[in-house]
């Protein structure tokens, strides 16, 4: 999909300006490192101070008695695991007294710390590792962790938020000691230059200045909170789960859109509207809005319209508004908007579905135990969808003229040729196999187009579908189709960065079930069985994939963003997904046949795929189907397609590519 460039804005022209001068430095920031205290957390010393106010201890006597005798004080020599916990309370405590010529209750102290003021997370540090993690970049937290006996400890209970944890206490590296940001700088694969470093403390800021890292003194919190704006390049407020910052080139006038918002809601908040993009792999653009105490999603159609079906959006607003009347669980439509001057292509509003969106299919946020209830919330929704009476939910006008399966075949290898980029026989196979072998008998429901777990909101706290997102390729046809999309995670590798799968994964451990007890819970909702032909499906789902991939492929050697290239309607891996989705056709086209591998080059890695690390055919068939003749042919069909995962290691990059194997296929090429 080619992007043509919004108005500019000055917020937008601001940001390009600072990314700019960013770039002509020869600054490239991957990591931020947030020092615990004082940044993420309440000064202790400010903390002691109020403390000592309300108990009656003469001011700063605990920091005193914390810091005195230099290299030898009492807080340098736990943090160097010279003394326990409980020793460095006993020595604290005969040091305040000392000072104070009073008993001071230290313990008390300690647990008011870290119970109720080390807990409580500066909103906006944190905020702004959310939104530094949103755009790619990675996050360290730097900790000089106080612990009370075995269990306790200071870290925030957000931890999710960083990728990399360090506490000092534990590795006995006291600051300022070069060491510490060493082993933080190695954990998170990033060079001193390449970081940013958040304290409070000057002595600490000094030493990481002289290896190299960018430094920010927070003293004011929010003044800090600019100044890494600034470096970074990126606005670091308002964050929503999975979104990011707008896209350059992907603004929209705020003002036009403010005046409208007020005239359709009829609300005036007084603070500033927030922009945010959504980080989905869809051309078309999401915003996540922020008018007044409101959360709002944007959909805004592309410019020229994606496809040759014309425009999306109002179809899209049109379907889900009949769909949420139907009791089909949807984000709440608001609004349509086809007035070209308010932001210059239809779009529509919709309510923020607040939830959790799984984007991994192994469910690693959901304990085990409830993981086969989320699948079987999963199925049950697919089976709602296709069980809707079309007539009352007036949506007869979807059907289209002529066989559901036909029209996407050829509609599919029409976009294979609009993206091809040599000659692959394996795709040339299977391009005259599948016309050849359409379902004779095929049910009309409605079908969504792209069922996956991640198009899906859940309740955060038990198994229910909220909202059903990604309604851009909903139709009428066969549900079937919908289903084997829905199945195709469990043949995809668990490392295949465009759609990460379940394929090796142990199941049973990980509480999830089978791709046949998956496809039967689906049946068991619907009350029909699997079709004969079932595998028909999953060939043809693995063949729209490959297209996909393949329009990745194309727009990389066309220099275009992930987001850019068209037929690429994929989830994204990271910031980094088509970089590292470097994968080769290993051209099995039936079992025992090979063809000629590609050459690579002398810098590339050694691909190797053995058969054996295909799924056998009763993984694939049912077993009403475990048989020989036309199912056993369209086997290998798909066996051979799985073939095609071999991943090259994520340092064998575009450029590589280009300079030593250009006929190498960049994204999955899928082989039959």
């Amino acid at each position: 999909m080619y992007l043509r460039s919004a108005q500019n804005l000055p917020c937008a022209g601001i940001q390009r300006l600072l990314l700019s001068q960013q770039q002509c430095r020869g600054l490239s920031y991957k990591a931020v490192i947030f020092e615990e205290s004082g940044v993420l957390l309440p000064a202790p010393h400010r903390t002691a101070t109020d403390w000592e106010a309300r108990s009656c201890i003469p001011a700063g006597t605990i920091q005193q008695a914390a810091l005195a005798g230099g290299e030898n004080s009492l807080s340098l020599q736990y943090s160097r695991g010279e003394l326990t916990a409980v020793e460095f309370l006993q020595e604290l405590g005969q040091q305040c007294f000392e000072i104070a010529n009073a008993r001071v209750p230290v313990h008390s102290f300690l647990w008011h710390l870290i119970r109720n003021e080390m807990r409580k997370q500066l909103p906006i540090m944190a905020e702004a590792a959310q939104c530094i993690r949103a755009e790619g970049l990675k996050t360290a937290l730097l900790s000089h962790n106080l612990c009370l006996g075995d269990a306790e400890r200071s870290l925030p209970e957000d931890q999710q938020h960083f990728d990399v944890m360090v506490e000092s206490h534990q590795e006995g590296m006291p600051r300022p000691s070069p060491g510490i940001y060493k082993l933080c700088l190695e954990h998170l694969g990033v060079q001193p230059q390449e970081s940013i470093l958040l304290d409070s403390s000057s002595h600490n800021l000094k030493a990481a200045a002289q290896l190299g890292m960018k430094t920010v003194k927070v003293d004011d919190p929010e003044a800090a909170f600019k100044e890494l704006e600034t470096h970074l390049g990126f606005p670091l407020r308002g964050f929503v789960p999975y979104t990011r910052s707008v896209r350059p080139g992907m603004e929209i006038p705020k003002d036009r859109l403010q005046k409208y918002l007020e005239d359709v809601l009829g609300a005036h908040p007084t603070a500033p509207l927030e922009l945010r993009q959504f980080d989905h792999g869809e051309p078309t653009r999401s915003y996540s809005v922020k008018f007044g105490a409101r959360l709002l999603v944007l959909k805004k159609e592309e410019e020229p319209p994606d496809g040759p079906s014309g425009l999306s959006v109002p179809r899209e607003y049109r379907i889900l508004k009949a769909l949420a009347e139907a009791g089909v669980p949807v984000p709440p439509v608001l609004a349509l908007c086809e007035d070209r001057s308010i932001l210059g292509t239809p779009f529509c509003l919709l309510e923020h579905c607040a939830g959790h969106i799984p984007r991994a299919v192994s469910l690693p946020a959901v304990p085990p135990r409830r993981r086969r209830a989320w699948y079987g919330a999963m199925a049950q929704t697919l089976a709602r969808i296709h069980s809707l009476e079309l007539g009352a939910a007036k949506l007869q006008d979807l059907r289209e003229h002529g066989n559901y399966i036909q029209q996407q075949v050829e509609t599919w290898t029409k976009q294979y040729r609009a993206v091809e980029t040599h000659v692959i026989p394996a795709m040339e196979r299977l391009i005259q196999w599948l016309p050849l072998h359409f379902p004779e008998s095929q049910k009309t429901t409605l079908v969504h187009g792209d069922f996956r777990m991640d198009h899906l909101v859940f309740h955060p706290d038990r198994p229910e579908v909220l909202a059903v997102l990604g309604w851009k390729f909903a139709t009428l046809g066969d549900p079937m189709c919908d289903l084997a999309n829905n199945c195709m995670s469990f043949f995809l590798p668990a490392h295949f960065g465009a759609r990460r799968g379940l394929r090796k994964c142990d199941l049973e451990h990980l509480g999830i079930p089978t791709a046949e007890e998956y496809s039967q819970m689906y049946c068991g909702h619907m009350g029909v069985e699997l079709p004969e032909n079932w595998n028909f499906y999953l060939a043809f789902v693995f063949f729209r994939l490959a297209v996909m991939l393949q329009g990745r492929h194309r727009g990389s050697l066309a220099g275009e963003e992930p987001s850019q290239a068209r037929g690429t309607e994929l989830p994204p891996c990271s910031s980094t997904a088509c970089s590292c989705l470097l994968f080769v056709l290993w051209g099995l086209s039936f079992p025992g046949r090979t063809e000629q591998r590609p050459k690579l080059g002398a810098r590339s890695c050694v691909l190797q795929m053995e058969l054996s690390d295909l799924p056998a055919q009763h993984q694939l068939l049912p077993r009403d189907s475990q048989r020989g003749g036309e199912s056993s042919q369209c086997f290998a069909h798909i066996r051979c397609g799985l073939a095609a995962f071999i991943r090259i290691k994520s340092d064998v990059i575009l450029t590589s590519l280009r300079e030593e194997f250009p006929q190498v296929l960049l994204g999955w090429l899928f082989g039959m």
